[in-house]
């Protein structure tokens, strides 16, 4: 009998799922560091190979192969996105992502000055900055 008069006095619940408390769970998308170093999760590197690769990205990168910088934002998205993240892989993610900004920067401007200036910017030296003249230089057409 008691049993009965407790399910009636029971306020019902109005929602037919559980509550779920997100902060208790550490694998949770709305969490705010990630689990994995990796854009490929569970499937990826460890930390610490994390670590050795994002240096090496890192290093070499200055050897006149800046878009490992980009691979290496890219691969490492997850460090570069959440800024508490890793201690340990952020300084070179984050100086990847600055030296391929400035070396985009610097391209960028490069090419833009060619392609927008030409001969009237460089004057009469444009016909030793451009390369699309070089064959004909060295008589290397049959046409000329």
């Amino acid at each position: 009998m008691e049993a009965s008069e407790a399910s009636t006095n029971a306020t019902p619940n109005p929602s037919p799922r559980p509550s779920i408390n997100f902060t208790s769970n550490r694998n949770s998308i709305l969490s705010s560091t990630p689990v994995w170093p990796t854009i490929d999760g569970p499937l990826g590197l460890s930390e610490d190979e994390s670590l050795s690769y994002a240096r090496r990205f890192y290093k070499f990168g200055y050897a006149l192969l800046p878009w490992l910088w980009a691979v290496n934002c890219f691969y490492f998205w997850p460090v570069l996105r959440h800024s508490r993240s890793f201690p340990r892989l952020r300084p070179y993610v984050v100086g990847s992502a600055v030296g391929f900004t400035v070396f985009s920067a610097l391209l960028s401007s490069w090419a833009l000055t060619f392609a927008i200036g030409g001969e009237n910017l460089f004057g009469p030296i444009w016909d030793e900055l451009v390369m699309y003249n070089v064959a004909d230089r060295l008589g290397l057409t049959g046409w000329s």
